[in-house]
């Protein structure tokens, strides 16, 4: 009985490590997919990205709600040539991960001259019907 005990608590464990993994790898999906959209902005694919309650925080202080925020990317009011993650780090809890990032990027922002933005960033990810939707996100220049 023991022994049966000891085999099923491994067989837990080894399937809750998976998910885990699984987890991290769909969250570092949709880090990626929200990466590639701000690059090549498109509203539809925002939307899906993004949870209804986003609150989007800027380095500048400035803090945009959902419908905002895709406006601003896809009219070009900010406008992204490169953008490069480094340094992720991703933790889950239940529904909810966080991951925090260092954001360098070249931009081109309407009415601007060329510059470039370098930042620490904290993302706050929502799994809601089984995909990962941006929640929060705050940046801070470095």
């Amino acid at each position: 009985m023991y022994k049966y005990l000891i085999i099923s608590a491994m067989v837990l464990m080894s399937c809750s490590n998976k998910a885990r993994q699984s987890n991290q790898l769909a969250v570092k999906e949709a880090v990626e997919d929200f990466r590639q959209t701000m690059l090549h902005p498109d509203q539809s694919k925002f939307e899906a990205l993004t949870s209804p309650l986003l609150t989007y925080g800027h380095s500048s202080g400035l803090i945009e709600d959902r419908e905002t925020c895709i406006a601003s990317m896809v009219n070009g009011k900010f406008k992204f040539l490169q953008i490069d993650l480094t340094e992720e780090k991703i933790d889950i809890e239940d529904k909810t991960a966080i991951v925090r990032h260092h954001f360098f990027a070249r931009t081109h922002d309407a009415g601007k001259s060329p510059g470039t933005v370098n930042l620490k960033v904290l993302q706050v990810w929502h799994l809601h019907e089984g995909h990962w939707r941006l929640l929060a996100r705050q940046a801070v220049r470095i």
